[in-house]
């Protein structure tokens, strides 16, 4: 648990060497009731939005959905966006942003190392998901012909990244983490992630419901103009 200062450090695998490691002091259940309670807020906010300011009425279904997207654009946007930037100085640094990586870390301690791979897929999530995320509630909202096709984009997206994450991760044998514990396994590196692939599947194939819908629509319509 040592870094070659000498300090000590939770991280995973324990022979890690830290420069500049400085540790939290921002306790874990402050990092993790900030993070839920903006989620909160945000979903609660988006299913106002989406009762009052829609131009079509929606269903319970497509009202969550729209407050998972909104929750979505603020992880990649300012959570991840974050990380895009700043990877390179999270251990030293004790900006609550950057204190919330260190914890998550715990779980995956390829964000402290600046791993190739998580710098580039988080910086590409950053870049092309959260802003697409934010265009997808807009577009549900505004009835627009686009946004099944973004909810497709978006959710083939997160879920070729997680797979990724997760493979990349299994090959190296589950090293950056310990293995089994039931906060930093099993809920940072498991669940939070596994949301990813489970939620995101099913809008995939939600996505693919709607748009074969209509392709079929169009295309009788087409059947029907050449029969005539």
């Amino acid at each position: 648990m040592t870094t070659n200062k000498g300090t000590l450090h939770p991280y995973w695998p324990r022979h890690l060497k830290l420069e500049n490691f400085v540790p939290n002091d921002i306790p874990t259940w402050h990092i993790l009731a900030t993070l839920f309670s903006i989620s909160g807020v945000l979903v609660l906010t988006t299913w106002m939005l989406s009762g009052r300011n829609s131009v079509a009425p929606m269903g319970t279904w497509r009202r969550l959905s729209l407050g998972w997207f909104a929750v979505c654009a603020f992880i990649h946007l300012v959570i991840e966006g974050w990380f895009s930037v700043y990877h390179k100085a999270l251990l030293g640094d004790q900006a609550f942003l950057s204190q919330l990586w260190k914890e998550y870390a715990k779980g995956d301690s390829r964000y402290i190392i600046c791993d190739s791979f998580v710098v580039c897929m988080e910086t590409i999530t950053a870049i092309l998901w959260g802003p697409l995320s934010i265009w997808v509630v807009i577009a549900f909202l505004r009835q627009q012909p686009i946004r099944y096709v973004l909810q497709l984009m978006i959710c083939l997206g997160q879920i070729y990244g997680d797979v990724l994450y997760f493979l990349t991760e299994y090959r190296e044998g589950f090293q950056h983490s310990e293995m089994g514990h039931p906060l930093y396994f099993w809920f940072y590196f498991v669940f939070m992630n596994g949301l990813w692939l489970v939620v995101p599947g099913i809008l995939l194939l939600d996505s693919v419901r709607q748009l074969t819908h209509a392709q079929s629509m169009l295309d009788s319509r087409v059947t029907k103009a050449k029969r005539k």
